[in-house]
């Protein structure tokens, strides 16, 4: 048996145990999640189509991987001179199996996450093991701490003015600023680590941030 579903704007053709990726689904990895927007079912040539959907049709998927697409890259460049705009996009994703494929008002059978594998395991109880032993000196306080700590330091002085780099609006040079970059010289001397490390925790691509830097390094040498 398929289904036709539709999810995040798409529609998919799936089947019992099809792996899929769609649009970010808010849930941890192994638990089952309901889509009802289910357009229209069928076995070999005996098609049944919803109007728009099925009434009582229902497809359960489990969780198996949040992550992220490749990065895509919308770069514009108009015959004025210097006059362009380069933006980087990842879209979050979900990857899920699809579990069942209900009709009729049926309830799905299987709801429980699944266990971690053996391996994923051993090292929760390791390092479980491990935090027992290690003296408590108030864990919390210290990751309330680290989250809240900037990913770069900031230098002294007056902050430049960021906005002037084509791409930086007043929403990413607040951002860049709480993460400690508020200078046309700290751009400028990012490393490809330091861009990966942005990458990882804001809302930047890594191209992104690589024309920031080449466009840091000429006003900084000014």
């Amino acid at each position: 048996m398929f289904a036709v579903i539709k999810t995040g704007g798409k529609q998919y053709r799936v089947a019992a145990n099809d792996l899929l990726k769609i649009e970010k689904v808010e849930a941890n990895v192994g638990d089952i999640v309901e889509i009802g927007q289910v357009l229209a079912h069928g076995e070999g040539e005996n098609v049944t189509f919803g109007a728009p959907f099925v009434d009582g049709a229902l497809v359960t998927a489990e969780v198996v991987e949040q992550g992220k697409n490749r990065t895509v890259i919308a770069f514009k460049k108009r015959r004025r001179q210097n006059s362009r705009r380069k933006i980087g996009h990842r879209q979050l994703l979900t990857t899920v199996r699809i579990s069942e494929i209900l009709l009729g008002g049926a309830k799905p059978t299987k709801t429980a996450a699944v266990k971690a594998p053996k391996k994923e395991a051993k090292a929760e109880a390791a390092t479980e093991a491990k935090a027992e032993a290690a003296p408590k000196k108030e864990p919390k306080a210290k990751a309330a701490e680290t989250a809240a700590a900037p990913l770069f330091k900031a230098p002294k002085g007056e902050p430049d003015d960021l906005t002037v780099i084509k791409g930086i609006g007043p929403v990413a040079a607040k951002d860049l600023a709480e993460q400690g970059i508020i200078t046309f010289a700290q751009l400028a001397k990012l490393t490809d680590k330091d861009v990966a490390k942005i990458d990882e925790h804001m809302p930047f691509s890594a191209d992104q941030i690589k024309d920031w830097r080449e466009q840091a390094k000429e006003l900084a040498a000014k």
